[in-house]
């Protein structure tokens, strides 16, 4: 971004953008979808894309540096779409990533927390980071799991999501054990996604270990669909 370009002039032409395509209806059948957690404007995601296409170009968007400002200024704004925009402009810093990123995952993680976002920040946010810093992994992964909370937990249960054959198992099915006695949907459903993602690789080893352990049936049936059909 030049240098004489204001972040809340950015942040402003976003919200131009949104509010020239929201649409009243629509937004009301997105926030009773989401329990009526969030405010919305309306939009889709095509047109959202579309509308904000501009505010991700390389030479439009932010400096790396300053994307801890425009971050939380989107994510404390009341309409959800802010907070989709700001998870696929992070997107964009893939490979510029430092060490110190993973303390703004960790505030979008617990602030307006909810699956659309959080499981948006797990795949493809901190996925990438412990690709990119995997002495931090171990360290992060244990504050989550004890933290009691149960987006952090949720996290922990599904960075691998898209890790395929590099998927590390052990340390998947241990997060699991630690886990796996939580009372919470959100918890037992992440459960039997991994689960189920990973039975696309090695059904049997998946199989093989939600027999000898002792999974809520919710994790169980989520984590068997694959296996099961095949």
């Amino acid at each position: 971004m030049p240098n004489n370009y204001n972040l809340d002039k950015y942040i402003e032409e976003i919200s131009n953008a949104f509010e020239d395509i929201a649409n009243l209806e629509y937004a009301k059948k997105q926030k009773e979808y989401m329990k009526n957690n969030f405010d919305f404007f309306g939009i889709k995601a095509q047109p959202r894309r579309k509308a904000t296409r501009e505010f991700m170009r390389k030479d439009n968007r932010p400096d790396y540096k300053d994307l801890d400002v425009v971050i939380k200024k989107l994510w404390q704004m009341d309409e959800r779409e802010y907070q989709y925009f700001a998870t696929e402009l992070l997107e964009k810093y893939k490979k510029k990533f430092t060490k110190e990123i993973i303390n703004l995952f960790e505030y979008m993680i617990i602030n307006k927390s909810w699956w659309d976002t959080v499981d948006k920040i797990a795949k493809k946010l901190v996925g990438k980071y412990f690709e990119l810093f995997p002495k931090k992994r171990d360290e992060y992964l244990q504050k989550w799991v004890e933290s009691n909370n149960i987006w952090l937990q949720r996290t922990a249960l599904l960075f691998q999501l898209s890790y395929k054959e590099d998927t590390d198992i052990e340390l998947l099915f241990s997060l699991i054990d630690e886990l796996k006695d939580i009372d919470e949907f959100f918890i037992q459903k992440a459960i039997g996604w991994s689960l189920r993602e990973y039975s696309k690789i090695e059904p049997k080893v998946v199989e093989k270990f939600i027999q000898n352990h002792n999974l809520s049936s919710l994790s169980t049936r989520e984590g068997m669909k694959i296996i099961k059909k095949n």
